[in-house]
């Protein structure tokens, strides 16, 4: 209360002094048959200014946190006093012959706002200086990109010193911007110039700061401070930043996905809020990378409430707990289960009622299920059996397959069980009712995800061993989750029924290519400090995977990175007599009759059957 109260009173003196200024401004002094008037103007004034000051609460700005909203308040507050002074000079002072010249309360406005706006961002200047000066450790940074980002991420570094952070200019290819000065840090260049501004300007570290540039820019930049000799970090991409809120918590090292971030995606919020808001929404395999993701970002949309089914105890418990975190108010359920088992699956469709199904559970692991193929025909063919038939039962609207690029021209037991998997949603789609929607997504790999080979990557590389890449000219397509399950949403707003969606992968990634990045990216040079060794390629994989095989062809859908594959189904009948096949192979656990039956099911299925078998016979 006494800040309060001494603010107000230094806000009152400070609005009180600018009445001798504004007069001596205004008659370039104060001739003697002025005085008169000026103190009958401060007698009147005066309790009109402590009114307003008080009424608009400036006293309780906090100066030392002073910004554009506190001056706005300011203004109004002298704005509205001038007026009223004004009538008071007019319809009071005048009238009895008192000598105030008219523009007398427009000047005293003008110096009030200078004079208070003044003193509140002369004590946050203040605080600031004292702050910064006990910091040690400062480091002086180049910021890459004078764009919102960009002129955001500076301001925090001003506003608080404590983070040690000097922002000593920006680096844009934006002509129209160079050779000017952003929130009082200047343009100095483009991005080819950065070696030299580094150079010249002692810089510690480069910080880029543009959310949505691709990946070759990203590149661009990491070699060019690294040559340089300084430190490269990031503000996140757009697919973690959703929100667009930039802060200096939000700064990272550089990593991967940034070298391989593309375009960023436009989505059709109204199709996605469209089918998902007040919705109760099923996602299978919910404690998997994808799974998780597809929470999160459907949380976003407002549904009734959110199932979360796995069967891992462990993996449901962390996304439980991070979607407390994330999503404090979303409705949800944890539910334990196993999509095999039939049963469990009708009590919870019986008991919840879902209207959305987004199917992201199954084995995945390329070698693990060339090494237990009835496994992997349980889980990702019996158990996706299961969720149609249900979806149909209980007149799901809309049922969405995450699917994946190994399900074409499958060489492995994991990319053929998915390509049965689609075959089973495409036939659900044919007996849907009206108004049901049965889908699959396709595509390729996803950097982050568990069992990819990034993380086993960065461990090696921590632990200063050599990286295994089986072959030279291995090439994968990635993505990044958010970016994949952004897509799979859009997709299934798109509204066609039966059809294969195939996500825009970009171009393929060497993952020799990518392990030198990781390589860089840990501080190590590869092949000196780091050895790559070549392993061979393993059951069930493939150089090139594909994202369409020769026989489907592929039409364009109403998004620009959504593709729809013509893709041929077997009859009812054909698929129903192979499937029956395809489970008692399995059932019997022998790998030779479930490849054969999965040949019979998928012709352009070509098992590499030797060295399976013969990995599946060692695994036994």
């Amino acid at each position: 209360m006494r800040v309060f109260w001494s603010k107000f009173i230094l806000d009152v003196i400070a609005w009180t002094v600018t009445i001798p200024l504004a007069f001596f401004l205004r008659l370039e002094g104060i001739p003697l048959r002025y005085l008169p008037g000026m103190i009958a103007y401060f007698v009147l004034s005066t309790p009109l200014k402590a009114f307003l000051i008080w009424a608009f609460g400036l006293p309780r700005q906090y100066w030392s946190r002073a910004g554009v909203r506190d001056l706005l308040m300011v203004i109004r507050c002298t704005v509205l006093g001038a007026a009223g002074i004004f009538l008071l000079t007019v319809y009071v002072l005048l009238p009895h012959t008192y000598s105030v010249p008219r523009s007398i309360p427009v000047i005293d406005a003008l110096l009030a706002t200078f004079l208070l706006g003044g003193m509140r961002f002369g004590a946050r200047l203040l605080h600031e200086r004292l702050r910064a000066g006990k910091v040690r450790g400062k480091k002086r940074v180049l910021v890459v990109g004078a764009g919102e980002a960009g002129t955001t991420i500076v301001r925090e570094m001003l506003r608080h010193p404590e983070a040690g952070l000097v922002p000593v200019g920006f680096l844009d290819d934006d002509k129209a911007k160079q050779r000017h000065t952003l929130v009082g840090v200047p343009v100095l260049g483009g991005l080819d110039e950065l070696s030299q501004v580094v150079h010249e300007n002692r810089i510690d570290e480069v910080l880029i700061a543009i959310p949505s540039a691709p990946g070759e820019v990203v590149r661009k930049v990491v070699e060019l401070a690294r040559n340089s000799g300084v430190h490269c970090r990031i503000i996140p991409g757009i697919y973690e930043i959703l929100s667009g809120k930039v802060s200096i918590a939000r700064i990272r090292d550089v990593s991967l996905e940034d070298l391989l971030r593309r375009e960023p995606v436009r989505l059709n919020l109204e199709e996605v809020k469209n089918y998902l808001k007040d919705r109760t929404v099923l996602v299978t395999g919910a404690g998997g990378s994808i799974g998780r993701e597809i929470v999160f970002q459907v949380a976003r949309f407002s549904p009734k409430e959110i199932l979360l089914l796995g069967h891992g105890e462990n993996s449901l418990f962390e996304t439980e707990t991070e979607l407390k975190l994330r999503c404090p108010d979303v409705q949800y359920h944890i539910i334990l289960g196993d999509i095999r088992d039939y049963p469990r699956l009708q009590h919870v469709f019986c008991q919840y009622r879902p209207q959305v199904v987004f199917h992201a559970a199954a084995h995945k692991h390329v070698p693990l299920a060339e090494l237990n193929p009835s496994e992997a025909v349980f889980n990702n063919v019996l158990g996706t059996k299961n969720l149609v038939d249900l979806a149909l039962e209980y007149e799901v609207e809309r049922f969405v397959n995450i699917s994946t690029d190994k399900a074409v021209n499958p060489v492995s037991v994991m990319g053929a069980t998915k390509r049965v998997a689609e075959y089973l949603v495409q036939q659900a789609a044919q007996k849907a009712r009206p108004g049901q929607i049965f889908v699959s997504v396709r595509f390729g790999n996803v950097l982050g995800s568990r069992g990819s080979v990034v993380p086993l990557f960065q461990k090696l590389i921590q632990q200063g061993k050599p990286i295994p890449v089986t072959h030279p000219d291995m090439r994968r397509y990635f993505m990044t989750i958010p970016e994949a399950v952004q897509l799979v949403l859009q997709a299934a707003g798109l509204g066609e029924n039966g059809v294969v969606y195939v996500l825009d992968m970009g171009e393929p990634v060497r993952i020799v290519d990518l392990a030198r990045d990781l390589i860089r990216l840990s501080g190590f040079e590869p092949d000196r400090d780091i050895q790559i060794e070549y392993v061979g390629i393993r059951p069930g994989e493939k150089l090139f995977e594909e994202i369409l095989s020769a026989e489907e062809g592929v039409v364009a859908s109403r998004h620009e990175k959504i593709f729809i594959a013509r893709t041929p189904v077997p009859s009812d009948e054909e698929l129903e007599r192979g499937i029956a096949q395809l489970l008692a192979a399995a059932q019997s656990y022998d790998g030779d009759s479930i490849r054969q039956a999965l040949r019979a099911l998928v012709p352009t299925y070509r098992p590499d059957g030797t060295s399976a078998r013969e990995s599946e016979r060692e695994g036994v």
